[in-house]
């Protein structure tokens, strides 16, 4: 009987005992709770959610017929480390929160890049201060906004480039260059600030996109698992 960590986002659900072994499940089917293997059990799920309230009360309930006890992480003002630059903390999604949180950890500046849904931005100083962030559509959004507006436009496909010959290709082009050019410009005012360039860390599904036009920028997809894991480990409960 071992303990789960859980983040469910706006597109899937993560979980995973230990950080080596990551799962996945897309939750656009209906029955997606479901597809949780058997062996997804134990004392205490741990559980980080930005989804909907009625798809956040089906993995509740999913996971108490599975756990002993299901605790869902929350934003708060400080944790080890960590102070939020918010003044009503539990305004800052608790995704965000727990990315912060795993990076405070490492105690030097870090600019961090959330790429799902959203493209997040956050500037946390080496003594763990939270310094805000910013929040945009993430490319795959801006591209399905697009579509949405204009069925013409496809909302994937394409390569980024500088200047593309075709729809397609300046589709990609356009969206990721809308993502790229608010992580350099953060990066620049994160220096101004700070005095230095901060480490940049991107996380999220849509990280491996943008990665390759960032030179020098660690990857750390399942930052908001390791937040959850520091997290439990201090035994918080909610």
């Amino acid at each position: 009987m071992r303990d789960w960590l859980f983040d469910l986002g706006n597109t899937r659900l993560k979980y995973a005992q230990t950080l080596d072994e990551v799962r996945y499940l897309p939750h656009q089917q209906h029955d997606w709770l479901a597809a949780l293997p058997d062996e997804v059990c134990g004392e205490t799920a741990w559980v980080s959610s930005v989804a909907a309230p009625a798809l956040r009360q089906a993995l509740l309930e999913a996971l108490l017929g599975r756990f002993a006890r299901v605790s869902f992480a929350r934003t708060s003002a400080c944790a080890g480390r960590l102070r939020i630059a918010y003044a009503t903390p539990e305004k800052l999604g608790v995704d965000r929160f727990l990315a912060l949180l795993a990076a405070s950890m490492d105690a030097q500046p870090m600019l961090i890049v959330g790429v799902g849904t959203a493209l997040t931005v956050d500037l946390l100083a080496a003594d763990g201060r939270h310094l805000g962030g910013k929040i945009a559509p993430s490319p795959s959004l801006m591209r399905e906004s697009l579509q949405a507006r204009a069925a013409q436009l496809p909302a994937v496909g394409g390569q980024g480039t500088d200047f593309a010959g075709n729809t397609l290709d300046a589709l990609a082009a356009g969206c990721q260059g809308a993502a790229l050019a608010l992580i350099e410009a953060s990066r620049q005012h994160a220096a101004a600030r700070l005095g230095a360039l901060p480490t940049l860390c991107l996380h999220g599904g849509g990280a491996d996109v943008l990665l390759p036009h960032l030179p020098g920028a660690q990857h750390q997809p399942h930052l908001v698992l390791a937040g959850l894991a520091h997290w439990a480990a201090a035994g918080n409960q909610a």
